[in-house]
């Protein structure tokens, strides 16, 4: 009974981890109880608490309720206070909160305690939103390392032994147990089970597997047993660069918050000289009282203070990052999300990215007297000891049609041509068509039987008209093979790269927009315009080098704008780089696309590349809206100030209260 338990209870551990990571349908609400968690927001919550019960004692017990805000400021102020010095001592340069403090403290001497409570709480309360924007941020992005396995059960010599996961190799067998993490990249070797890998690729749904199919770390196994063999390293899987990635993201900034951070200090000590000269300077030339003097320099320190400017920004990229990790879009930096939303043009390669990168057959054209099905087996028993992607695709064609897959023999390469092996007494050959020769066009009018045959088969009557039906499936786009039997001519085997389901939706999508899409490949032009027709793709550029498609990179960037390049291979790598944006394919992408990449599209599905690109501009136009809106009640309050005698309390309320709506308007992008 207990070990029929035990993987259960595994399981429900391994979701209870899973439901802590992105996945398409979490964390879409702000998550409060995680919010009253964080430490600052209990110091802010804190001291908003004491400054209350500090007010209401204060007509009956006035040493307690100084002794009460006094608590107050240091429970609410201590933090930001010492973030303050420490950029002073170690930096040499004022910040806001240390303007923030001067003010609070200023305001306690004339009296005013509690405008200066106000102040430090609805100043840590504002810190404390963004911190919580910070962390949300980082947990949707890089709450993976929670699911990073530690052990695998590994197979060796018939004996199960734990192992650490660096010392995992590949071909190494592991035993994954229902319920249980898979430890590392690799494809089933035997059994078969649903693997939960939302955590990687965003899906909602399982997704079933069974021998043959890839597995990536970090995913949880389902309710069957699986054999599995590693492909890759610890360090080389897609987990392991996700890791990476995410630690690239955590310590890189977008270029206007970096512009906003040498603003700050700047803006700080005008702030504090303005403050100096109203208190130095207004009583001998306004003839202001001390007080009246003071007063309302602290009503300008507080008013002045950039802290909704600086707000602006940072809040609303994290959480533009944060929910498009949900969406399975990893972004390695905040700048990156920044140029996105400037794209113009977005590139994608060819082969694996608007394809799947995988070979299928299309065709089987036969000689007359030729079976079909017997002409696919032969072959397919040759090609069976075979890798290479056709090979494959013609073994796994054979499989589709149930066709039982023979042992061939004598089985070698013919060097620069194809293949060829014995089945059944024939000498069977497959390989490229140059064995054609030239062939009469018209003649094959009336010898070539365009209407498939119970099996769904096509002829050829003659032995001369080849010539014309593969020019005809060349014309289509696809990769054709000629079929030797004892040295004659006997049928052709046509193959295609498959056009991914959803890339005639991400291009109209994109093109709805306004972004124009081209594709960049160093495949055949004639190959390259039948995959552009059947995804809607206006500009082709074929037969590139990966050199030329830098150059193709650069001069779209020059034409027409920012460009985003969409790739998964080696050869993509330098157009990645040069290009406004590189975004790598996550499941099918190269290790070296995905190194130069700055964002990552973990479930490899191109439709999301629109929302993405939305979604960057909907965070550009927040914190446009939010620089407007902060510098609008900065200078309406300095003018009020002067003009009107602005009170130190609205002051306080009036440009805390702008740095908290400048906050929550950016975490409307965690929806």
């Amino acid at each position: 009974m207990q070990a029929i338990h035990q993987p259960l209870h595994r399981q429900k551990q391994a979701e209870q981890r899973l439901s802590q990571t992105p996945g398409p349908n979490r964390g879409r609400k702000p998550d409060f109880r995680a919010m009253l968690q964080n430490k600052e927001m209990q110091s802010a919550l804190g001291s908003g608490l004491l400054m209350v019960i500090a007010w209401g004692t204060a007509p009956y017990f006035g040493t307690l309720s100084i002794m009460l805000y006094i608590v107050a400021y240091a429970v609410g102020g201590w933090t930001k206070a010492k973030e303050g010095i420490e950029t002073l001592v170690k930096e040499r340069d004022l910040d806001v909160n240390l303007l923030m403090i001067a003010a609070s403290l200023g305001a306690a001497a004339i009296g005013y305690w509690n405008e200066g409570a106000m102040l430090i709480f609805i100043f840590a309360l504002s810190g404390a939103l963004e911190s919580y924007a910070t962390e949300r941020s980082h947990k949707d992005i890089s709450s993976l390392l929670a699911l990073k396995p530690e052990t695998a059960l590994r197979i060796e010599d018939g004996q199960m032994n734990l192992v650490a996961i660096d010392d995992l190799e590949p071909g190494d067998l592991l035993l994954v147990k229902p319920g249980e993490l898979i430890p590392a990249d690799g494809v089933v070797y035997r059994g078969s089970s649903f693997i939960n890998q939302s955590s990687i690729t965003g899906e909602s749904l399982p997704v079933d597997k069974v021998a043959g199919d890839e597995v990536y770390a970090g995913t949880v196994n389902g309710e069957g047993a699986l054999y599995v063999e590693v492909t890759k390293s610890a360090e080389g899987s897609l987990f392991g660069k996700i890791i990476k990635m995410v630690e690239e993201a955590q310590a890189e900034v977008p270029d206007s918050q970096r512009f906003m951070e040498r603003f700050e200090g700047i803006y700080a000590r005008i702030v504090v000289g303005v403050t100096l000269l109203v208190i130095a300077g207004t009583p001998l030339l306004l003839g202001w009282t001390w007080n009246e003097a003071f007063y309302k320099a602290m009503v300008f320190l507080v008013v002045a203070s950039p802290c909704a400017l600086v707000s602006s920004i940072m809040p609303v990229m994290l959480s533009a990052m944060s929910s498009s990790a949900r969406r399975g879009i990893l972004f390695k930096g905040g700048a990156h999300m920044e140029n996105m939303a400037r794209t113009q043009v977005v590139a994608f390669d060819k082969t694996g990215t608007l394809t799947m990168g995988t070979p299928q057959v299309t065709d089987i054209i036969t000689a007359e007297n030729v079976d079909r099905a017997q002409l696919l087996a032969a072959v397919a028993a040759i090609e069976n000891l075979s890798m290479h992607p056709l090979a494959r695709a013609i073994v796994d064609q054979a499989s589709k049609e149930n066709i039982t897959i023979q042992d061939a023999e004598h089985v070698q390469a013919l060097t620069g041509w194809g293949i060829e092996g014995t089945v059944n007494g024939v000498v069977w050959s497959i390989g490229k068509t140059d064995v054609l020769g030239s062939m009469q066009s018209e003649e094959m009018k009336d010898s070539y039987v365009d209407d498939p045959d119970e099996h769904g088969a096509n002829h050829v009557k003659g032995s001369s008209e080849w010539g014309d039906v593969c020019s005809r499936l060349e014309g289509e786009g696809k990769t054709v093979s000629a079929v030797m039997a004892d040295g004659e001519l006997v049928g052709l085997i046509a193959m295609r790269d498959t056009v991914r389901p959803q890339a005639a939706a991400a291009v109209k999508k994109l093109e709805a927009m306004g972004v124009k899409v081209a594709m960049l490949t160093g495949d055949r032009a004639r190959s390259a315009s039948v995959i552009a027709r059947e995804t809607g793709v206006s500009m082709v550029y074929a037969d590139l080098l990966p050199g030329d498609k830098v150059k193709q990179v650069q001069a779209l960037c020059k034409q027409y704008g920012p460009v985003l390049m969409v790739g998964d291979g080696v050869n993509d790598a330098p157009a990645l780089a040069a290009a406004t944006v590189g975004m790598g394919m996550g499941l099918s992408g190269s290790g070296t696309a995905l190194e130069v990449a700055d964002a990552v599209l973990m479930n490899d599905n191109i439709e999301e590349i629109a929302w993405v690109i939305g979604q960057a501009r909907r965070a550009q136009r927040t914190v446009k809206q939010n620089m407007f809106f902060a510098i609008t009640v900065i200078l309406a309050l300095i003018a009020g100030n002067f003009l009107q005698d602005v009170a130190l309390p609205l002051g306080v309320v009036g440009h805390e209260g702008s740095t908290i709506l400048v906050i929550l308007n950016g975490l409307r992008l965690l929806r």
